[in-house]
């Protein structure tokens, strides 16, 4: 293992994170070991990457010394934020930075930052067209992360900018999938119109990012927009319909219907999904699946990820 660059991998037992350390250890011939940073290495997560051979360190986004303690002597490092921990855009903003600066100090040659749009470019906060929320954010959960890009260039960290899309894990474990109504209907309910929602699994995140770690230099400094398949909600319940053996419908609404469900973040999501339909023709066009699936062979299509997955979507009652 001495001879191998280590790749710091934040959010080791999340989502994002997980996926990077999957594409790591599932290549034999890597030529990176993996530090999986957690703020709890003694859960049953962190265990079983230490079982499977991963350097577990602990790190606390909220402690810039702690970061650059385990960013040292990484190679590069996978960076990314979970807003839907602490529901706090200003939180993540403040945790990007942590991340920045410490790569820095660390002296980190390659981070991938994970990241979104910043919607305020699109939809200025004095405008009407959706509500501004905690008083300076139309999506908090996309502006904060786009707002941090700067972070990173102002700490001169070595960044390649991976902005991701709507994963399909948040049918399983984010209460987005289909839902049975009182009627016995199955139905997908989203704010989209007809407009296509570019969407990936965390897998092929996971596998696109190895692949840019795996560029060197090439990709520093370039932002890689990605996604597995742009489907309209219509198409996305006809392809649930095919995978569950019955009919799943698709439920429109109004962004204004969506923001008022009372779940938590449900404000936050109507108004991402009032601007990924209000600016479909933009959304769509950067996150090209033709150059994810070059960067990831194995990029797998919204089938291909039911047939493997449809078991474990929760249609409630």
């Amino acid at each position: 293992m001495s001879d191998k660059k280590i790749i710091a991998v934040v959010g080791a037992t999340g989502a994002q994170g997980g996926g990077v350390v999957r594409a790591i250890l599932a290549d034999t011939n890597t030529p990176f070991a993996v530090r999986a940073l957690t703020r709890h290495p003694d859960s049953d997560k962190a265990k079983a990457l230490a079982a499977a051979g991963v350097e577990v360190v602990q790190a606390d986004l909220d402690d810039q010394r702690s970061l650059e303690r385990a960013f040292a002597g990484a190679y590069g490092a996978y960076c990314v934020t979970n807003y839907w921990e602490y529901f706090s855009a200003d939180r993540e903003l403040a945790q990007a930075g942590n991340m920045a600066r410490a790569a820095k100090a660390a002296n980190v040659q390659h981070v991938i930052w994970s990241t979104l749009e910043d919607t305020r470019k699109w939809v200025p906060l004095e405008s009407d067209r959706m509500p501004t929320l905690m008083e300076k954010y139309k999506v908090p959960h996309f502006d904060a992360k786009g707002e941090a890009d700067q972070l990173f260039r102002d700490a001169g960290v070595p960044t390649t900018f991976l902005v991701t899309s709507f994963y399909w894990e948040n049918f399983i474990y984010f209460g987005l999938g289909p839902k049975r109504g009182p009627d016995g209907v199955v139905a997908l309910t989203f704010p989209m119109d007809d407009k296509k929602l570019p969407a990936i699994s965390v897998e092929d995140i996971g596998k696109v990012a190895y692949a840019i770690f795996k560029r060197g230099r090439e990709l520093i400094g370039k932002t890689v927009a990605i996604a597995g398949a742009h489907l309209s909600g219509a198409e996305m319940a006809a392809a649930f319909t095919r995978a569950l053996g019955e009919e799943v419908r698709y439920n429109n609404v109004s962004p204004d219907v969506y923001r008022n469900f009372g779940f938590p973040g449900a404000d936050d999501l109507g108004n991402m999904f009032q601007f990924k339909r209000d600016f479909n023709d933009y959304y769509c066009s950067v996150r090209d699946v033709a150059r994810t699936r070059e960067l990831n062979p194995e990029l797998q299509t919204f089938e291909q990820w039911l047939a493997r997955h449809k078991d474990q979507i929760p249609l409630g009652s």
